[in-house]
């Protein structure tokens, strides 16, 4: 099956060698999204909430230049430095989802890129 890659200067570019989604079929697998702004590539300042909302800026803009939308996303994980963040994480997430929700992994990391504290990736599903 071929693999189409995904990208869109409304998120930040991939600062390695990978996608910031490819597709494949109808089901698009996102790269990880970390709290930078796409317009600088800094990390955001601030805390978990403004590093969350941030990084699911970047997914909402990665899953619209594939054609869906969040409410398209049928997995999400989430990774945080500090899983004492997750009642912060999680509130964020409910700001960007709504019933159905879609599965999701909260896995607590040692480190992430850049220093981020937060990182979310997904797998999209379209018609």
């Amino acid at each position: 099956m071929p693999r189409t890659p995904i990208s869109t200067t409304d998120a930040p570019a991939a600062i390695g060698p990978y996608s910031q989604a490819t597709r494949a079929g109808n089901t698009v697998y996102f790269s990880g999204q970390i709290p930078l702004d796409p317009a600088t590539g800094d990390l955001v300042a601030g805390d978990m909430t403004a590093q969350a909302r941030r990084a699911f800026e970047n997914l909402k803009a990665v899953a619209e230049a594939a054609g869906g939308g969040l409410q398209d996303i049928v997995r999400v994980g989430l990774y945080v430095t500090d899983l004492g963040q997750f009642a912060a994480a999680n509130a964020v997430m409910a700001e960007y989802f709504s019933e159905p929700y879609p599965a999701r992994s909260t896995i607590e990391v040692s480190a992430l890129p850049k220093g981020a504290a937060f990182e979310v990736d997904a797998v999209m599903v379209l018609d």
